[in-house]
């Protein structure tokens, strides 16, 4: 019986930090300097977040090529603007919250 109970808390405990990191990752993109190139919708420098959930809806390796891409710089997916490798300031937790938000945009 307290295996099930462990088990049900754990559970619990796993969706409240998942949802958290969910709404973590919108703070962090905006004091990270993300909102200096994208926005969550609209034109900038960088494509909308909106724009990049869109484009790798249906990519099961999207989390994972955005949070290198978002860490090391790249180019080429949207255009021709490359984006510049993310400061060491920037946690790979961080990044991992910021991809996983921006990939929820509809």
């Amino acid at each position: 019986m307290k295996f099930v109970q462990v088990l049900a808390m754990t559970a619990a405990l796993s969706v409240s930090v998942s949802a958290m990191a969910a709404e973590d990752g919108e703070a962090v993109f905006k004091k990270s300097g993300c909102t200096n190139c994208h926005k969550v919708d609209g034109k900038s420098v960088g494509p909308s977040m909106k724009l990049v959930a869109a484009k790798y809806a249906d990519d099961k390796e999207a989390q994972a090529k955005l949070e290198k891409k978002v860490r090391n710089g790249g180019s080429g997916s949207f255009g021709g603007m490359p984006m510049p490798a993310t400061g060491k300031n920037v946690s790979d937790a961080d990044i991992s919250a910021v991809v996983g938000w921006a990939l929820k945009q509809k």
